[in-house]
């Protein structure tokens, strides 16, 4: 088949005007990005290195503060980086790149020198004016992309000149001053021991009262000593933050009067995201980034980043040229066979070909930065599926893979995937490698279906509730590998979840087509908000019993900043683009006499759980006895009291107790002594009736203390100590925790 249309055109092109140059030396081809140092004799200057493989020409260019461009053309090239040293360019410049080569999208060569281009390993971004507009810019596109023959539009050149409205460069000190991380000590938290608290960095702080209002929704308001508080009462270890990459807005959004609001946009892979900074002095924001990860370090708290190396901001060919399709489109995207196109595996419009060693040099380059030089703990992988692809299969031998195994830096920290993409056989939950756990979507479905009365028996929930030995009881993994969770950012909130059965996205303005329609969530009889109280007591009942759930399983735990105090986002399930009340953690909920009692509920389990080791355990249960007597380290029991048979885990049920033992917990403490801990009983009780359970005897126990009920509204103990054999009154739809003390 032949070409259609023209692969570029000069009509209506407007010439770039010339532009002043300035002295550029040799410089050095390492490190990639821009490097502020002393050069030969003494001079104090910058050096500016770029991988560009496939171009035939680099410019540098730097921007005074009234946006006077003054171009430096890099002549050194060494293996494909194009570099030079520019004396007296200090901390602060802005600055970007130009890069001539071929444009001729049917070969996936799209270079184009009107389009300045952000340094893919920029430290600090200003993102300038274009965040202001109502739309993209037609300038910021590097096709002209009103060309009325719209199926070739990104074939034909566009020279009008982008940089008035993208985003550049800032030159910082490469390192932070010596006091900055004198007294920082790493929590390094054991996995096990972990509760993960996943919130946005402006949604977070945004309403909070306790914070200055000058630092809301900043790096500085997180570090606050108001938010920090509410973490550390709250008992939570680490926070995953959602995206703090430089991200862009897509035009989509724009013209709606939207902005990208989630951040898993990404353009900038050093860069924190301008907007979160307090300080509008541009590269500020670096040195407020890691003041905001030492203040976390010393309330013992470990910052996650949720990173998303699977794709860019720059989209499919019709997107803008903003960094990368402008510097090497062929080196650093997958393209298809009609190398026009892209290979889309994110539902994004493009995937960064990981497997190429420039794209696998750029994330690994960028995790170890975050790591060393702005000190987080680790990382989650949005899409990780994507980036464990070799060409066209999900390989978990694949070079990403590998390297982050071998990597001394890298497989010391907290590594979490996402094990999906959405191509073909991207679903990879439980095959990752031993070095890391996962986000686990089948823990969310079956305890969601458990407490919605839709789960046809209890099999799954088992597996789910014991550290899911069936996915990750291979290669040396651990129960820990599993990240539970029953909501994240991306669909209801654990309120929502009870309060509506259908998305309500009407507010993003694509007709309440997007987000999933697979929500697994029941509205307990009403749709939506309510001034039924029996309703709400019931909605408040079925919260308690998943936050339960949720935090006696085994495995890692993952809280979504709010779900504590009944955050709610008005049935919307895809909250990416509002940034507004509908996105932000209401904090008056914490003082409202209905949510206070959730929030000292979760509270309290999570102190449970960090005073008992058999609720973290470090292996998987064996289910076999351990002594004479039989007792087990884990046992399953009918309402009758007895254990259940193989038929009772196929045949329909509402109620399971589940056993756990702390007579035999495997491995020894810090000084070699066995872990011994209290028994516990729990029991699951999905069924609208209240139901009779009989406890079970010895060997099992002899007497049993109520710990927690979730029938009651308030989350004090309930105490009382029932004897083993006798029938406990379950309410409907509770779970009671009983502990073994004869």
């Amino acid at each position: 088949m032949g070409r259609a249309g023209p692969r570029s055109t000069t009509a209506g092109r407007a010439r770039l005007a010339p532009a002043p140059t300035r002295t550029v030396w040799p410089g050095a081809p390492t490190p990639l990005g821009a490097r502020f140092r002393v050069g030969p004799d003494g001079v104090a200057g910058t050096n500016f290195a770029l991988w560009a493989g496939g171009a035939e020409a680099v410019e540098l260019c730097l921007f005074d503060a009234d946006g006077t461009e003054t171009r430096c053309p890099l002549t050194e090239l060494t293996h494909e980086i194009w570099h030079g040293f520019v004396p007296g360019v200090r901390p602060g410049q802005r600055y970007g790149y130009r890069v001539h080569g071929r444009w001729d999208p049917w070969t996936g060569a799209r270079f184009n020198p009107a389009k300045l281009l952000l340094d893919p390993y920029a430290r600090a971004v200003d993102a300038g004016p274009g965040q202001d507009y109502g739309s993209l810019p037609p300038e910021v596109y590097g096709h002209v992309r009103d060309w009325p023959q719209q199926h070739v539009a990104d074939t034909v050149r566009d020279d009008r000149d982008s940089a008035p409205y993208v985003p550049k460069g800032v030159v910082v000190h490469d390192e932070a001053p010596d006091d900055e991380w004198a007294d920082d000590r790493r929590p390094k938290t054991p996995w096990a021991d972990s509760v993960i608290y996943e919130l946005h960095v402006r949604g977070f702080t945004k309403l909070h009262p306790g914070v200055p209002e000058h630092l809301r929704g900043t790096y500085a308001g997180l570090a606050h000593p108001a938010a920090v508080d509410h973490l550390v009462r709250l008992g939570v270890t680490a926070v995953e933050l959602l995206p703090v990459h430089q991200f862009a807005h897509e035009d989509h959004l724009l013209r709606r009067g939207l902005r990208n609001y989630w951040g898993y946009n990404s353009i900038g892979y050093f860069a924190p995201h301008a907007a979160y900074a307090a300080s509008g002095a541009a590269g500020q924001q670096v040195g407020e980034f890691r003041r905001m990860v030492r203040a976390l370090h010393a309330a013992g708290i470990e910052v996650i980043l949720d990173v998303v190396y699977n794709h860019t901001a720059e989209a499919g060919e019709l997107g803008p040229t903003l960094s990368l399709k402008g510097i090497d489109n062929r080196g650093y995207y997958r393209l298809q066979d009609d190398a026009r196109r892209y290979a889309d595996y994110t539902g994004c419009g493009n995937t960064l070909h990981v497997v190429r060693p420039q794209v696998l040099r750029l994330i690994t380059d960028s995790l170890r930065y975050w790591v060393t030089e702005m000190g987080v703990d680790g990382f989650r992988f949005d899409l990780a599926a994507a980036l464990a692809r070799s060409f066209h299969d999900v390989d978990m031998l694949s070079p990403f893979l590998a390297v982050i195994a071998q990597d001394p830096v890298l497989r010391r920290v907290k590594l979490i995937a996402e094990p999906w993409d959405v191509g073909s056989g991207g679903y990879q939950v439980g095959a990752f490698p031993p070095l890391w756990t996962e986000w686990n979507d089948r823990y969310r479905g079956a305890v969601r279906d458990f407490w919605r009365g839709a789960l046809p028996d209890v099999r799954d929930l088992g597996y789910r509730l014991s550290g899911s030995s069936d996915l990750y009881a291979w290669g040396g993994r651990r129960p820990y590998a599993s990240v539970n969770f029953v909501t994240a950012h991306d669909g209801f909130t654990l309120r929502d979840l009870v309060s509506y059965e259908r998305k309500h996205n009407e507010a993003n303005g694509e007709g309440n087509r997007d987000g999933s329609d697979d929500n697994r969530s029941w509205n307990c009889g009403t749709e939506g908000e309510t001034d039924d109280e029996d309703v709400r007591a019931l909605r408040r009942r079925q919260l308690r019993n998943l936050l339960t759930t949720l935090l006696l399983s085994t495995g890692v735990p993952m809280l979504v900043a709010g779900d504590e105090m009944g955050r709610t986002q008005r049935g919307n399930n895809n909250a990416y683009c509002q940034d507004n009340e509908v996105g932000w953690v209401d904090w008056a909920l914490r003082d409202d006499p209905e949510w206070r009692p959730l929030l000292d509920l979760t509270t309290r389990l999570i102190a449970l759980r960090h005073r008992h080791p058999v609720l973290r355990r470090r292996a998987f249960f064996s289910g076999r006895p351990h002594s004479a007597d039989g007792l087990r380290d884990l046992a399953w029991f009918t309402p009758g009291g007895t254990e259940m048979t193989q038929a009772d885990w196929y045949a329909p049920a509402s109620t399971l107790g589940m056993y756990l033992s702390g007579r035999d917990i495997p491995g020894r403490d810090a000084r070699g002594a066995p872990i011994v801990d209290d028994s516990f009983l729990a029991v699951l009780h999905a069924g609208a009736e209240p139901v009779g359970f009989t406890l079970p005897g010895p060997p099992w126990a002899s007497a049993y203390e109520v710990v927690v009920d979730t029938s009651r509204e308030l989350a004090g103990a309930p105490g009382g100590v029932v004897e083993a054999g006798a029938e406990l009154g379950v309410a409907g739809r509770s779970v009671v925790l009983l502990r073994v003390v004869g």
